[in-house]
Parts: C-alpha cells; structure tokens; sequence
C-alpha cells in the first residue's frame, strides 16, 4: 500500500511539474506575440510619422511657403547692401520721432558714429563690378585737368557702339505689352527676357528681312540720353567713366549729347525710318550756333562707321545738303575709340555659322547653355536680319587682308598665314572635293553662298566692300551710299582744320581667321524652289538653287576641336589667334589711320590723323582691369583715353601725339594700296 501511495505521490508530482512547464511555455508564447504586435505597432507609428514629415516638406514647397522666408532674407541682404552707413543715424533719429507719436521711447543704443568709416573701409577692398556705387576715384582725370585751369570748351557729342546702345520696347500690340519701354538689350530686363521669355525677345529684335525695318506689331527703338549709354547693366559702367570726367570740367546736358541708335539698320533705314543723321545734324548745329565753337564727336566701336557715314550723308546734295564745308564749319575733331574701320573677322563666322570666338571657347557647361538657349542656326537668323551689323564685314578683300600665302600682319616665324580667313584641316577637305582653303575674297562669296537671296539683296543694296583707287571714282562715290561707310571707297571731308584721333588697345590676343569643319546635310535658308534674284547693283545675287527636294547644303561650323598653341599664329578652338583689342583685329584699327589717311587720294585735304595705341596692362586684383587696361569694351574706363577726351574737348588737343607699341607701321605698309 505504500508503495501504491508512493507511485501516485510521484505520479502526481511529475503531473504538477509538467503543467508547470507548460504553463511557462504559453506564457512565454504569449509575451512573444504581444512583444511583435509592440514592434509592428512602433514600425506603423514611425512609418506614419516619416510619412507625415515627407508630405508636410511636399506640403511646404508645393504651397510655395518657402518664398515668404526667402523673401525676408533677400530683403534684409539688399538692404544691408543698398542702405548707406551715413544714413543710420538718421534712420534711428527718424525711429525715435515715429515712436514718439505713439507714446513710446526708443531704448537708448549703441554709437553708431564709426560705422560709416569701418563700412567704407571694407567697401573699398571689394573687387569694382561687385560695388553698386562710384567711390568717388572716377572723377580722378577731371581733376587733374581741371587743375590746370582748363573748362569745358568744344561741345561734345558720343556716339555708341552696339554694346553700349540699349534698345527698348515701344510695341503695344497685345503679346508685346509685357515688354513695353522695358529694355529688351542692356539692362537687367534683358537678363530676365532671355532667360523666360526667349522666343518673344527674339520675334521682337528680329528685323524684316525684306525691309530692314520693323516686323510686324513689333517696335524697338534706342533708349534716349546720356543714362541710356552710361551702363550696360549696373554695376557694368560703359560710358560713364567718360560722363563723370567731362562733368568735373563743366560739361553737362548743356553742351554734352549722347546720340544713341538702332544698330540692327542699315545706316540708310537709320535716316529713313528714325530720321537718325537728321537730328544728329541738327543738333550739332544747335551747339555750333549757341556757343560759337566747333563739336568735338566721340565715337566707339560701330560708331566711328556710323559717323565716316554720317560725314558723307551731311554732305551730298541728295541727303544731309550740308555742302561740302559742313564738316570743316562744324566739327572740330573726331575721336574714334577702337573703331573698326576695316570691319571685324568676328562677323564673317557670325554671318555664316552663328559663331564666334565668344561662343566657341566657352567651357563645355557654358556652350551647352548657350546651344540649349540660342542654337547656331538661331543666331545665324538674329546676325542675318540685323543688317546694320553687316557694315562690319571686312573691306579691301585680299589686297588688305591677304592671300593664300601672305597677309600683311603674319608675323616672323609665321608657320601658317592669316591670308587663309577660312581653313580646313585635310581629313576634312578630303571628304569634299569642292572644298579648299579660302581667302577673304573667295570666303565672302562662300558664306554669301550660304545665306538667303534676301540677306545678299540687303548687302547688296546697302553695302560695299571693296577697295577703290581711281580718284575720279572716289568722287562720283560721294553720291553713292553704299560706298560710305568703306573708308577705301570714299575720301574724307573738305575740313583741313578738322582732326582726327584713333585711339585704340593692343596687347589682347584677337581673332583672326578661323579653322572650319563640315558635318551632315540640312535644309538652309536657301529654298529649292527660288531662282536666282537680281540684286539693286543690276547683278544676280549669289544663290544656289536644285530642281529636287533634297537638302544641298552641309553644316559649316569653326572646328573647335581644334587646338594647338605650338603653332604661329596659335589655334584656341579653331580660331587663329592675331593682335587687337580682343575684338577688332588691329589691321582694322589702325592701317587706316597710319597709311591710307595718309595718302591724298583718300584724304584730298590733308585732315591730320594722330594714332594713339595704348598698351593693355590690366591691374589683375581689378575684373576689369581698372585704368590700364585697353581691352575693346573696357578701354572706356581707361584713364589714358579719358585724358586725351578732355585734352581735345578743352582745348589742348594739339598735346596728343601718335604713340605706337605695335608694329602697326610695318604691317600697314605691306598692304596693297596701290
């Protein structure tokens, strides 16, 4: 019996002991599974909340919530950047008399008396195109003149180029209103046109390609005085280094007139549809009858063609009927600042291709921009409606320019010529047998072959671009204007009391000539259909037609792949690199002035021509290079040109004499003239 009592006592503990473990076993199951729904409830929480932060940021920036703080924060930096350092006492004064209306006080703070000068001195170490205001050293050659008791004298008259002459909107038409008097080329509207509104600036700037004038619904017109040319953009000073001198002796919108154009014309649509030499005349007029004293013009760039023209119109019995005196009654000196009196190789690669040197040695990032925002061939449309600026192509052809194996400004040691404007490397011109290497003569008609019948009509009936000898000739061009703005085809005025000044830059590496490659066909602007128009000259215009619908023409384009900075000249991109000013070639700058101006064929009475060459030296720690530099634009702010401006407005030009650090000389003579 107690064995029996024993085996159950043990029966019943093993019973106990494995209800026990089982109990543990479920309970253990059961924190597992309240542990896992813990961890799936705290995942869908936290995923919640990333899901709630992510649309409160979509949220955020959808809503454009973001451009309230923005806002504030540009304001407080503009203001910070506009708000003069003298102009803080005041405003704290102002505050206290404000709070005073309400009953309340301003806490008392801290002196604010040596702001202004730890601000100056800080402004005065920031780099010059990022200061927004003059510092008062622009005014530096007026004093020096000044100082010799010497005034303002001679009216003066500045004539643009085309980068500092603004063009605005007049247009009222319904998809220009947008536009209207904003400034559609210089000035931050331009910025902000190009970049949002492309296709619209574009339609508006282009001209008719027929007439030369105003598309339809469109009108552009150049912005009036003396602020119209004083910056591009601010901060970007053209003109106004030149205004702030004259001002220190004495001159003002009394006695000084800035003569702005639209340089998109030709210089006959000028006169005919904005009366452009008219009032030009007129008011040049206006200060000779008021003062008594002859006008001294200034002109830059494009603008001393624009005047070579002006001269020749103010002239003939057919246009200005000024007489042949005019000249010599009213104008006292020309000063011609880095004119381009021979044209600029630039235009010809403009005309053809939409190209430049501007465009092609851009860095990758920079030309990808450019061809997603103006593709070539929509340059090409712009530079080939604008007919003024094909008053820039090169005159003379090969007797000025070169030939095949020669150019008269190849220097020593020369392993390729510049005589060769257009060139192909051979693995090129073997793919085209029509192609070879081109002089200025044979490249004109090339890229002419290129363009439409319309564009050729227009140069045709506009322009000349070649060199005339016969001194019979050069007279009965007097009645031509094609002919006047091409100083080898017409001769200066009856003024021998007249002087003229060429004041340019060298010591920039210029474009010269250019290396070209050839890629697949595309149709061109040259239709199949047309025939071959006769152009105003009694000639047919140079035209390229096929009786098929097939594209005849290849892209043409500079080989930018092309580089080699081992060879004389050097090739950057596929452009030869010559000497200038950066833009203008100094074959053009200057032969004129010291060897064709020279001769009496082409200057009958003998007007004096000083040639002023200033070296570029720009100060490296100045973006611009301050007061030595000579580059084409930025030679504006030199302080050698603003000298010689103010020597000659007041008096004293006879101070200014020829001063060469080019070999100028030398190349001019190599020129054909006879």
């Amino acid at each position: 019996m107690a064995d029996g009592l024993e085996k159950r006592r043990v029966s019943k503990t093993r019973h106990t002991s494995d209800s026990v473990l089982l109990q543990d076993e479920k309970e253990k199951h059961h924190r597992s599974e309240v542990h896992g729904l813990k961890n799936e409830f705290l995942h869908k929480i936290e995923a919640l909340k990333k899901n709630k932060d992510k649309d409160a940021d979509h949220w955020f920036w959808s809503k454009k919530r973001f451009i309230f703080p923005l806002g504030i924060m540009v304001g407080v930096l503009m203001g910070i950047a506009l708000i003069q350092p003298s102009d803080l006492p005041d405003i704290q004064t102002h505050l206290a008399l404000l709070l005073d209306e309400f009953g309340m006080s301003l806490p008392q703070l801290p002196d604010l008396s040596r702001v202004e000068s730890e601000w100056n001195r800080l402004r005065s170490n920031i780099p010059e195109p990022w200061k927004l205001n003059t510092n008062g050293l622009e005014f530096k050659v007026g004093e020096e003149i000044a100082a010799r008791n010497l005034s303002a004298k001679h009216p003066v008259v500045l004539v643009p180029g085309i980068i500092s002459t603004g063009l605005e909107s007049w247009s009222t038409a319904p998809e220009y209103r947008t536009f209207f008097r904003q400034k559609l080329w210089g000035g931050f509207p331009m910025i902000s046109q190009v970049t949002f509104n492309r296709e619209k600036w574009m339609s508006a700037l282009m001209l008719d390609p027929v007439t030369g004038l105003d598309p339809p619904l469109a009108k552009v017109r150049a912005a009036e005085g003396i602020d119209a040319a004083s910056s591009f953009i601010q901060g970007y000073w053209l003109w106004s280094k030149i205004i702030e001198n004259l001002a220190v002796v004495n001159y003002d919108t009394n006695n000084l007139h800035l003569a702005p154009y639209d340089w998109r014309l030709s210089y006959h649509n000028l006169e005919e549809r904005d009366g452009y030499f008219s009032k030009l005349k007129t008011t040049i007029e206006g200060f000779r009858n008021r003062d008594n004293r002859r006008v001294v013009l200034c002109a830059h760039s494009m603008g001393s063609s624009v005047m070579l023209y002006f001269f020749k119109w103010v002239e003939s019995p057919r246009h200005g009927r000024g007489g042949p005196n005019w000249v010599e009654n009213n104008i006292e000196a020309l000063i011609t600042i880095a004119g381009t009196h021979l044209g600029v190789t630039k235009a010809m690669s403009a005309f053809l291709s939409g190209e430049m040197k501007d465009t092609v040695q851009m860095n990758p990032a920079g030309a990808y921009v450019l061809e997603r925002f103006f593709s070539r061939k929509e340059r090409q449309r712009l530079f080939r409606s604008w007919a003024g600026s094909a008053s820039m192509w090169i005159k003379g052809g090969d007797d000025v320019w070169g030939n095949a194996t020669f150019a008269p400004d190849d220097m020593p040691g020369s392993n390729q010529t510049h005589g060769k404007l257009i060139a192909f490397r051979n693995a090129v011109a073997q793919t085209d047998s029509t192609l070879s290497n081109m002089t200025s003569d044979t490249a004109g008609n090339w890229i002419l072959e290129h363009t439409p019948p319309d564009f050729q009509r227009m140069l045709a009936s506009n322009y000349s671009y070649g060199i005339e000898r016969d001194e019979k000739k050069l007279k009965a061009n007097n009645l031509d204007h094609r002919k006047w703005t091409n100083p080898l085809e017409i001769q200066l005025p009856n003024a021998p009391s007249t002087k003229f000044y060429c004041v340019y830059g060298h010591g920039k590496e210029t474009e010269r000539s250019y290396w070209y490659t050839r890629s697949e066909y595309e149709y061109d602007e040259i239709h199949p259909d047309d025939v071959a128009g006769t152009c105003p000259n009694g000639t047919d215009c140079i035209t390229r037609c096929t009786p098929l619908d097939l594209p005849m023409s290849r892209k043409s384009f500079i080989d930018s792949k092309y580089t080699d900075e081992n060879l004389n000249p050097k090739v950057l991109n596929g452009v030869k690199m010559g000497e200038g000013d950066g833009t203008v070639s100094l074959l053009s700058l200057g032969a004129m002035c010291v060897e064709g101006w020279k001769r009496k064929r082409w200057n009958p009475s003998g007007i004096p021509v000083v040639t002023v060459e200033l070296p570029h030296r720009p100060v490296l720690t100045i973006p611009r290079g301050g007061g030595t530099t000579a580059d084409h634009v930025d030679i504006l702010g030199s302080t050698a040109l603003n000298e010689i401006i103010l020597k000659v407005a007041t008096g004293v030009g006879d101070e200014v004499k020829d001063n060469f650090v080019s070999n100028i000389r030398e190349y001019a003579k190599r020129i054909r003239w006879d």
